[in-house]
Formats: C-alpha cells, structure tokens, sequence
C-alpha cells in the first residue's frame, strides 16, 4: 500500500473511482441504443478541445468538455437530420476533430508529443489538483443525470415511438444522453486516455449482461466491474510501469471473457430448468428482454 503515500497516485486513485463509476453508467443506455461506438467519435471531437486549451493556455479537460458537448450535439443533429449523407458528415467530424487537436498541440507553446500521448492513452503522473477538482464536478453531473433520469433514460432507449407516445420530451433526452456522454469521455480522459474510453463504456456492460437479467442488476454490476478494473489497472500501472489505459482495457476485457465462460454453464442450468418446467414454466430471459419487461416497471 505504500503507493497512497504519493500525491500522485491519490489523485490518479480517486479519478479512476469516478471514471469506473460515471463510464458503464452512461454505456448502459449507449449499449441500448445501440450506439456503442458513440464514446470512440466523442473522444475523437474532444481532442480539439485539448489542442485549444494548450493553445489558448486555458485547462484542457474544460477546453475538451465544451468541445466534445458540441460535437455530441452536432452528432445528434447529423443523426435526426442527416439522411443518406450523415455517415459522411460524422466521419470528418471524428476525423477533423482529432486532426484539430493535434494541430493546436503542435502549435501551442512547448506543445510536443508527450502532452498528446498523455490524453490519447492515459497518464498517472499527469493528473493533477486541478483535474480531479474538475473530474469531481463533471462525474457528479453525469451520476446525477444517469440515476435522476434513469426512468425516461431506459424508455427512450428501448423504444423511442413508444416514449414519445406516453408524452416524454425524447429528443431533449436524447440531446441530453449524447452531452452526458461528452462529459464522460473528458471525465475519462485523464486516466484511460481518449482513443480507449469507449471500451470502458462498452465492455462492463456487455459482461455485466453475461450474468445479469434485469436493468438494474446490470447497472449495478456494469459498474461494480468498472471501479474494479479502473483501480486495478491503476494500481498494476504503478507497479509495473505499463500505460494505465491499455491495462485498464485490457483488464475489462479479461473481465468479459471470465463472465462469459461462467455464464454459459448458468444459461445451460437454467435452460434445462425451464424445460422441465414445461410449458407452464416461466420463460429463460436473457439480459436485454429481461430489461424490457423491467422497462414496464420502470416506466414513467
């Protein structure tokens, strides 16, 4: 335990606690939408927002999140409005936005290399007072929406027709999920690096589904798994001087493979349960379904 002993790595800790927590908590309802990849083209936007704040000499993770909650509005716009051609709109605004940061790295003031691989893949070093300060803030915001909201968050995600129909605003809660995810990612980026967040809103979810049959249990888990692997890639990362990052990454996908494999065994008991059960038994849900009958419990 000596590594509490070091500023750094408090620091470093208690980033990665929020970005394990905040991270799955949004990804739940991307995975529902199914826009799992929203995170990856955010990361990408807020890059310019890094390159501006280095420019600009004002602090990067501001700079980043006011880019980045452009960029998912932008996106959502693209998405109602863009037709046949919206593929294309979003694919340079991903890749403008990254050529935009690199740019302004470069053209800042001691701008280098070093700066930019530290927001593209995490550093531990780097994180400082002011960062977990504005981590806090931002992580504060993204709990208070995805558990305040959760009822109309999950009714829009599974079926927008029918949220729009019981008289919920979905595309102000839409708007509202893609500027929460932008504040994720500049909330993530510190620790596990821009080009790597989306993994971390993806993966617990997908391996907290292995096992969970409703909802809630998968939030719950989602996020169990995430604080995990967010203070064990920290921690392995100052032990054995690896990209904090890559490790957390990596991490949750060992993560995914352990819970599939003892998933499959629990689906096999369960099935043979249900058919022994015959007829009148109850029906074997998977994670998703089971979440859609927890939507008629939720609802608003």
């Amino acid at each position: 335990m000596d590594f509490l002993d070091y500023a750094f790595m408090q620091r470093a800790l208690l980033a990665a606690v929020l970005v394990g927590i905040t991270a799955p908590a949004i990804g739940i309802y991307l995975v529902q939408r199914r826009q799992a990849l929203m995170g990856d083209g955010i990361g990408h936007v807020a890059m310019t927002g890094v390159g501006l704040g280095f420019l600009l000499s004002a602090s990067p993770v501001w700079m980043a999140t006011l880019t980045s909650v452009v960029g998912a509005i932008l996106m959502e716009l693209i998405r109602w409005y863009g037709r046949t051609r919206g593929d294309i709109a979003l694919a340079m605004l991903f890749y403008g936005g990254m050529a935009g940061g690199v740019m302004f790295i470069n053209l800042a003031p001691g701008g280098s290399n070093a700066n930019l691989t530290s927001y593209l893949f995490g550093s531990l070093s780097t994180v400082s007072q002011s960062d977990v300060t504005a981590i806090c803030l931002l992580a504060g915001f993204v709990v208070l929406v995805t558990l305040g909201l959760r009822r109309q968050l999950f009714a829009v995600s599974q079926d927008e027709e029918f949220a729009r129909v019981t008289g919920l605003p979905v595309r102000a809660l839409n708007l509202l999920t893609a500027v929460t995810a932008a504040v994720t990612v500049t909330v993530a980026m510190r620790v596990v690096g821009l080009l790597l967040v989306s993994a971390l809103m993806v993966v617990p979810v997908a391996a907290a589904q292995q096992l969970s049959r409703s909802f809630a249990a998968t939030f719950a888990v989602a996020v169990a798994i995430g604080v995990s692997v967010t203070l064990g890639g920290t921690i392995t990362s100052y032990y054995q001087d690896v990209p904090p990052g890559a490790t957390i990454v990596l991490l949750t996908i060992a993560a995914f493979l352990l819970l599939t494999a003892l998933a499959a065994p629990l689906a096999r008991r369960r099935a043979r349960a249900a058919a022994a059960a015959g007829p009148a038994g109850d029906p074997v849900e998977c994670a998703i379904p089971a979440s859609r009958e927890a939507g008629g419990k939720v609802g608003v």
